[in-house]
């Protein structure tokens, strides 16, 4: 079963921490994801832009809206996903653990609907 994995910090403390514990963080996820592909687990992992370079897009009345970031009042900012192929929630629970942004935010557990007649993903 696919789970997604979001990835919520807040992106101004994220900013104010040292670059060197940011780059392990990012180190560290990348060995995660290494860890989960040998595991055959792994789908798919990214961090996302700043929330400043988000467009949030509507369509009310056939017409559309476009509004540019950032555009949530929040105190966490959607940072991240990772995308892993488990079989059961508690193992996708296990692996949200191990995420190093769990450490300094939150990372939302959520189970994909699989459907059928989508194309196939190409790499990103």
């Amino acid at each position: 079963m696919k789970y997604m994995l979001l990835v919520h910090h807040n992106e101004d403390m994220f900013k104010r921490m040292p670059e060197g514990i940011r780059n392990d963080m990012l180190a560290e996820s990348i060995r995660l994801c290494h860890q989960l592909a040998g595991k055959g687990q792994y789908v798919h992992a990214s961090p996302l832009q700043p929330e400043a370079t988000e467009t949030i897009v509507r369509v009310r009345d056939g017409k559309p809206m476009v509004t540019d970031g950032p555009f949530m009042e929040t105190k966490e900012q959607l940072a991240g996903y990772f995308l892993i192929d488990v079989k059961d929630r508690d193992e996708a629970i296990s692996i949200a653990e191990r995420v190093p942004g769990a450490r300094i935010g939150t990372v939302e557990v959520r189970p994909l609907i699989e459907i059928t007649g989508l194309p196939e993903s190409k790499q990103c």
